[in-house]
């Protein structure tokens, strides 16, 4: 029996893309003979229904208890409510909770030893079984039921995907044990995509976290995920737009303000000065900015992170708008009394900022809570804390961000490269060369074509079909001794011995450097190309240490190389 993400074809309610026990598209949970024809993931062939007996949890009796319980849940994101209603109005199905599998969790009950728990049932299971596990660890044994007895909110953050199995399996599931909290929200997510595409990693389209945090501030990564963030449609993490977001937003109206203030204080005062006379343009001011402040907390509250974002800037840029008009500047000549009075405020709403972004931007937060004279976090602070400052000496400031410049959001010269899985089709000796072949290849979606390839010296016809190799797509077109050749296979030159690059996934299927991610141009020239320097190391192929592959597994050479030999 395949497992069900191994199955994919044309979802039976919607026509759209389907795997296994769902559908992307439409959201919709499947049955095995709800997909349209179906297709094995792996081999391609048609899978086979065949009769087995299963486990189901019983989810049709439930209907009425879940709609009882979704009618107060109206503080719901729109998409979720709506998703969930339109779900059990159709009717639910009960669902089949084990699977026929070698692997995975074993069903606990007589004569059923070589059934398998279905990951949806065991998986959501484990919020619960974790905890009583932490309790039993921590010799609490009952602590967990602090969190799941008792009274306590479960929120349940995920993309729009997973709605179904946490809104109406998964409080089923706690409506029929008993005795235990249902959820209270589950702010589910649209998706992200990327410059228009979805995220893919078999496709290689995506963004690896360990490279960005290389490239980029986290904090910077993370505020522009929070006022970009899928709350209720898809939106698109897009370079230019990241850095407009950064250079625009986080560096010349957070960061800006914040360190201007702390420059000043730090320069003229070297303490937190003591506050003016209570009235005024100052009080004003901060009525104003703990307005907002209060506003983020309830969008915090009520999992509207992207607003909540938008009053904390709206503090810096009424912090911004106050300091100008008060020109410290000139008061610190004249009036170093009513100097101290604006810096008193302007401190104050650093303070409040500081704890206002700690949630979307933690490293940021406390490295602004130090520079205010704070020696422990603001994260072991209480919301309602802040703009209480107390005197205390300030540390030099340091600027928290600095701008991007578009070439280092920008992608790599690699991900101009269109690299591909193509297949051996057919191979013919050169007309006019002896050392050469005409090779036809199968890239899958992009077709056959026809290259030149200079690596008749080490293999033969027969060694050569069938192989799955990697081919440079985008080359610019070429004439070779009289043959146009439409792209290059990738080799390994072994001190001038060529040895091919082996590929693992489907003709056609992206190859892609970990970390990079693909996006390329019509056409690539040889001299362009050759610019770009990969290596065999470790038995794999690398780029400035990032490793190709496909989506099954990664590039690697045919035969075993040392390491440092270029590829060509």
């Amino acid at each position: 029996f395949l497992p069900d993400r191994y199955v994919e074809g044309t979802c039976s309610h919607c026509g759209g893309k389907a795997r296994g026990d769902q559908c992307d598209e439409c959201g919709r949970t499947l049955d095995a003979d709800e997909i349209l024809e179906p297709r094995c993931k792996i081999c391609g062939s048609e899978p086979v229904l065949k009769e087995t007996e299963h486990l189901f949890f019983k989810l049709s009796s439930f209907e009425k208890k879940l709609l009882d319980w979704l009618k107060d849940k109206t503080y719901w994101r729109d998409n979720v409510l709506n998703f969930t209603l339109n779900f059990i109005q159709a009717g639910l199905k009960d669902r089949a909770i084990t699977r026929d599998l070698e692997w995975g969790v074993e069903a606990p009950i007589e004569g059923y030893e070589n059934k398998r728990i279905y990951v949806w049932f065991e998986a959501v299971n484990g919020y619960l079984s974790a905890s009583m596990e932490w309790a039993e660890k921590t010799g609490m044994p009952d602590a967990w039921k602090k969190w799941w007895v008792e009274d306590a909110r479960h929120y349940y953050f995920l993309a729009k995907d997973n709605i179904p199995f946490h809104t109406i399996i998964w409080p089923a599931m706690l409506m029929a044990h008993g005795g235990l909290n249902l959820p209270y929200d589950v702010p589910a997510n649209e998706y992200l995509t990327l410059s228009g595409e979805q995220f893919s990693k078999s496709r290689g389209v995506g963004i690896w976290l360990p490279d960005i945090v290389k490239r980029f501030h986290p904090d910077a990564v993370r505020y522009y995920l929070s006022v970009n963030m899928p709350e209720r449609r898809d939106t698109d993490w897009n370079w230019e737009d990241f850095t407009a977001k950064i250079n625009n937003e986080l560096v010349a109206i957070y960061g800006n303000f914040i360190h201007r203030v702390l420059t000043f204080a730090f320069n003229n005062f070297g303490s937190i000065p003591p506050p003016g006379k209570e009235g005024g343009e100052d009080a004003a001011v901060i009525e104003e900015v703990m307005h907002h402040f209060a506003e983020a907390g309830t969008c915090i509250e009520e999992c509207r992170f992207k607003e909540g974002m938008k009053h904390i800037m709206r503090m810096a840029q009424l912090g911004n708008q106050y300091m100008n008009a008060s020109e410290p500047w000139k008061l610190v000549k004249n009036d170093r009394e009513r100097c101290e009075g604006v810096i008193h405020t302007c401190l104050r709403i650093v303070h409040a900022l500081a704890i206002a972004s700690a949630p979307y931007m933690p490293h940021t937060a406390d490295a602004v809570w130090r520079m205010l004279g704070n020696d422990d976090s603001v994260h072991a602070h209480r919301w309602d804390e802040a703009g209480n400052l107390q005197e205390r000496k300030l540390e030099k400031p340091v600027p928290l961000f600095s701008k991007i410049e578009m070439n280092e959001a920008t992608e790599d010269p690699f991900s101009t490269l269109d690299l591909r899985v193509a297949t051996v089709a057919k191979v013919d000796d050169h007309p006019n060369a002896d050392k050469l072949y005409v090779m036809n290849l199968d890239v899958g979606e992009k077709g056959m074509r026809q290259i030149v390839a200079g690596i008749k010296p080490w293999y033969t016809k027969e060694e050569l079909l069938g192989k799955k190799i990697v081919v440079v797509t985008n080359l610019k077109k070429a004439r070779i001794r009289g043959v146009d050749s439409n792209g290059m296979l990738l080799a390994v030159d072994e001190n001038g011995r060529a040895v091919l690059l082996t590929a693992h996934a489907d003709a056609g299927d992206t190859v892609y450097a970990e970390g990079i991610t693909p996006s390329p141009i019509p056409e690539v020239s040889f001299d362009e190309f050759m610019k770009i320097e990969m290596k065999s190391m470790d038995g794999r192929i690398v780029y400035r240490g990032k490793a190709l592959r496909d989506r099954v597994d990664f590039i690697a050479t045919e035969r075993e190389v040392g390491d440092g030999y270029p590829v060509r």
